[in-house]
C-alpha cells in the first residue's frame, strides 16, 4: 500500500490526508484562500505506514487491541499535527509525518 517511498521511524505514522474540495456540491468553485483554509483544517486521511514503535502504550488494554489503528484504516488526527513534516512522497502525493499519539480515531466504512 505504500508507494510513497517514505518510511516512519520510532513511534511516528504516515498518513495520506484527504484532499478537500475546491468546488461546492453546487458546482461553485472556491476561491484559493477558502480553499486553502479547507486544507489546514483537514484531519482525515489514510494510515500509510507505522513506524516500528507506534501504537506500542504500555498501558493500552488487553481487550482493545483489535482497535489499534492498522494501515489502510481511515483516522481523524490533530488539527496542526505534520504541519511541519509534510513530505512529497515518490508518487508525487504530499504525505503528513504525526506521532502516533495525534491519531484521535478511527473511521468504520459505512455500509
Amino acid at each position: 500500500m505504500n508507494k510513497s517511498g517514505v518510511h516512519p521511524q520510532t513511534d511516528n505514522v504516515l498518513v495520506l490526508p484527504e484532499t478537500s474540495e475546491k468546488k461546492t456540491e453546487g458546482g461553485l468553485i472556491l476561491p484559493d484562500d477558502i480553499s486553502e483554509k479547507n486544507q489546514w483544517a483537514q484531519t482525515r486521511g489514510t494510515l500509510v505506514e507505522k513506524g516500528p514503535m507506534a501504537f506500542a502504550f504500555k498501558d493500552w488494554p488487553e481487550n482493545q487491541n483489535s482497535r489499534k489503528p492498522q494501515i489502510g484504516d481511515t483516522v481523524y488526527f490533530g488539527r496542526y499535527a505534520g504541519t511541519s513534516s509534510r513530505i512529497e512522497g515518490n508518487d508525487g502525493e504530499e504525505y503528513w509525518i504525526i506521532a502516533d499519539t495525534d491519531i484521535k480515531a478511527t473511521i468504520e466504512a459505512k455500509e
